[in-house]
């Protein structure tokens, strides 16, 4: 019997992204297999590389077949700090386990998961036109989005290049030009969270613009994320509850009063994307916070992911990926949301940097608004090494 193959090695790599980083976990095994996962560093919290490069001494050596064993190991050696940098070094650690599994079997990771149910996955065109307004839109090359008529004309790009769904962000319109609207992450600094008739003003008619753009049959899906409190919330939800949007998606610290807004919305309610582990989970779905868990398997590692995803569907609750970052993590989440039963619809940024394909050799086939899984083994999205050191990272 060929003896087990161990973890020989793990590197972490990064590269500039524009206006952020690509950061990637390389792990090689004794039989010469690379395994490879995307992680976040930039909007997450800082000192992830620090805590992946740390565990990678405490897992060299190990079998690299068993993901869950050093999940486990790892879990208990820091359980009084799991949560934050800790939970995203283990789960950035056990996708490139999965990786590396699947290419030594020779089957994709989706197989790994229990197979796939569905050969592709929806997804909807995200952060439409805020990836458009300085500074970001210098990095992509887009047309600058400056008023109105340009949102109306973005919704009809959406609709023009095949897609079905788009997700817009409160954009605040003034004499300064157009700006992303988030004061929950202190853009601007307004701790007070409260939402007055411009904000509510500039975000109906924003949404009407994309709606006459896009046209009657495009799902609109509306992102608040921790930009507003309870209150706030609900009186965005009285203004625009005659607008048809497929979502709207609140990030809430309370699962009983997101429970509250949910009772009081006509539209769906999604969340949940900074959750990290199953049991933070938990409060929401026993208090039927929401329609559609928003779950980071990229933080959280597609086993641990799998576990959530199977945990909202006992609660009749449906999930989507929260996927905001390279291609290879949108191959993953690929991967994990055709395996799973109750999903909704896959997260992805189609404004994309010109050197994307250089980092990704193998970019994601998506055709009328549904990526198509690939059936080579792994994640099947290796990033070019030699592209990522020719782009160091520029501080962030």
């Amino acid at each position: 019997m060929a003896k087990a193959a161990t973890i020989q090695a793990i590197e972490t790599l990064s590269c500039d992204a524009g206006y952020r980083g690509y950061y990637f976990v390389k792990l090689t095994t004794s039989d010469g297999i690379v395994g490879w996962s995307e992680y976040d560093s930039s909007f997450g919290p800082p000192g992830v590389t620090e805590a992946i490069n740390r565990f990678a001494q405490m897992v060299i050596g190990q079998p690299a077949d068993d993901h869950e064993l050093i999940f486990a190991q790892l879990f208990s050696a820091k359980r009084m700090a799991m949560g934050g940098v800790v939970t995203q070094a283990i789960g950035a650690i056990e996708n490139a386990l999965l990786d590396a599994k699947a290419k030594r079997l020779g089957i994709p990771c989706h197989n790994l998961l229990g197979g796939k149910i569905r050969d592709s996955v929806r997804v909807y065109w995200s952060h439409c036109g805020v990836w458009r307004l300085p500074p970001r839109v210098r990095h992509y090359g887009s047309p600058e989005i400056k008023n109105l008529d340009d949102i109306k004309a973005m919704g009809a790009e959406v609709r023009e290049k095949g897609f079905t769904a788009l997700k817009a962000y409160p954009i605040r319109f003034g004499d300064g030009g157009p700006v992303m609207w988030g004061p929950g992450f202190g853009r601007p600094f307004q701790p007070d969270l409260n939402v007055d008739r411009k904000y509510i003003s500039d975000l109906i008619d924003q949404l009407e613009a994309f709606r006459d753009g896009a046209g009657p049959d495009m799902d609109i899906l509306l992102d608040l994320n921790f930009n507003a409190r309870t209150e706030g919330y609900l009186q965005i939800i009285r203004a625009i509850s005659d607008l048809d949007l497929f979502w709207i998606e609140i990030d809430h610290n309370d699962p009983e009063a997101l429970a509250g807004i949910r009772s009081a919305s006509p539209f769906p309610i999604a969340s949940c994307e900074t959750l990290l582990g199953l049991r933070q989970f938990l409060p929401y779905f026993r208090a039927q916070a929401m329609d559609v868990a928003i779950i980071d398997a990229v933080w959280n590692g597609i086993w641990q992911s799998m576990k959530i995803a199977a945990t909202a569907e006992a609660h009749e609750i449906n999930i989507a990926p929260h996927n905001f970052y390279g291609h290879l993590a949108t191959m993953m989440n690929a991967h994990f949301a055709a395996a799973v039963p109750n999903l909704r619809i896959v997260e992805d940024d189609i404004d994309r940097l010109p050197w994307d394909s250089e980092i990704f050799p193998h970019e994601p086939i998506i055709k009328d608004s549904y990526l198509i899984l690939p059936n080579t083994p792994g994640w099947g999205c290796d990033p070019d090494e030699d592209a990522i050191r020719a782009r160091p990272l520029k501080s962030q």
